[in-house]
């Protein structure tokens, strides 16, 4: 029997990168068992349009809604907006012969659920976060079948299944793929090391505490893989003298797997599928929630951080002296890492993207 899964999941990483694991989870699913068609829905204005392409996925699109924060006169053109995407995506559910719309939330996925609902299409919400947006907020109401990445999640009827990841990361072997990974990054082989990273854009706090405990980090022998930004080319470390750890600062990390791989700790930022990767491989980690928003990314590390996975420091106090007198000792004592890593690996899940795949079908069917 064939079936066409339609997938609403644009706008940022945080929504596409999971939209996009169930997609190549689906796809094996199709290989083996043949007559399953997925198409993926985005907005022109969203890296969906770029990301979605190249992992060579059908992409359609529709006319973007975004809400606006606060009351303002946007707000009295947001229904006539609704209409005109709902009324765009309700075609294309009908040209797709649509059997399931499976939504990541964000401005792609509520008109897409508003016309699922019409077309008497049935609904899978999946919600990334602790705390749930506005889109995954409705589609949970019209919902067959929710599922989330958090436990306790406050969706009706939500399942944990956890976020669909990537199999290079979902697969990963870190001490089979270490040698190779430091070796891809410049750095010594034996040496305890940290990985910075903030997303994909950098993060201003991060950059400035890590390059500020760059001496000590290396007098203490760690050596640091730091990826500061590709629009921070401010921030830079002097070459360590020969015989020091290495600190090696690049723009932009392109494949997060060898990253992860070089890594004992990371410092980093608290975003969903930054969580559930570090956690999935077994990566211990210093989050750093972002201190704007709602308050969603201290709720994504919790979960881990209680489960004994890492550490938890408010942005406002990050420090250099912060990192040498928290980070150093926890990076340089090999007992402790261990059991951070192996409280990080049993907070985590590698089958999400089976899990959500298994729910996804058995709704459309």
């Amino acid at each position: 029997m064939s079936v066409s899964v339609v997938l609403a999941g644009g706008g940022t990483g945080g929504h596409i990168e999971p939209m996009l694991a169930l997609a190549d989870a689906l796809l094996r699913r199709g290989a083996i068992e043949g007559g399953l068609r997925v198409t993926c829905l985005g907005t022109a204005r969203g890296m969906e349009t770029r990301l979605v392409p190249a992992r060579g996925y059908d992409l359609r699109l529709i006319p973007p809604v975004p809400l606006p924060r606060k009351p303002t006169l946007d707000l009295l053109r947001v229904p006539g907006r609704v209409a005109r995407s709902v009324s765009e995506t309700r075609a294309l559910l009908r040209e797709l012969s649509a059997d399931v719309v499976v939504g990541f939330g964000g401005y792609v996925a509520l008109p897409a659920y508003l016309a699922a609902r019409r077309e008497r299409v049935p609904v899978v919400v999946h919600e990334q976060n602790a705390l749930p947006g506005l889109a995954n907020r409705v589609g949970a109401r019209v919902a067959e079948r929710v599922a989330v990445t958090v436990p306790g999640t406050p969706l009706r009827g939500a399942a944990h299944v956890g976020m669909p990841l990537r199999t290079a990361i979902s697969t990963l072997d870190r001490p089979a793929r270490r040698a190779e990974a430091r070796a891809t990054f410049g750095l010594d082989p034996d040496r305890p090391t940290l990985l910075v990273f903030g997303g994909s854009q950098g993060a201003a706090s991060l950059n400035r505490a890590a390059v500020g405990a760059a001496d000590a980090l290396t007098a203490a022998g760690v050596q640091v893989l730091h990826a500061r930004g590709p629009k921070n080319t401010d921030v830079t470390v002097p070459p360590r003298a020969p015989g020091q750890a290495p600190y090696a600062v690049v723009d932009y990390l392109e494949r997060m797997d060898l990253a992860y791989a070089a890594a004992d700790l990371a410092l980093c930022r608290a975003g969903a599928v930054t969580v559930a990767e570090l956690s999935a491989v077994g990566l211990p980690a210093v989050f750093v929630p972002l201190p704007i928003g709602n308050g969603e990314q201290r709720r994504n590390a919790l979960p881990v951080v209680d489960a004994g996975g890492g550490l938890l420091v408010d942005d406002a106090d990050l420090s250099p002296s912060w990192i040498e007198e928290h980070v150093i000792p926890m990076v340089t004592d090999p007992a402790t890492l261990a059991r951070y890593a192996e409280h990080a690996a049993a907070a985590g899940a590698r089958d999400a993207d089976e899990r959500l795949a298994d729910i996804v079908l058995e709704v459309a069917r």
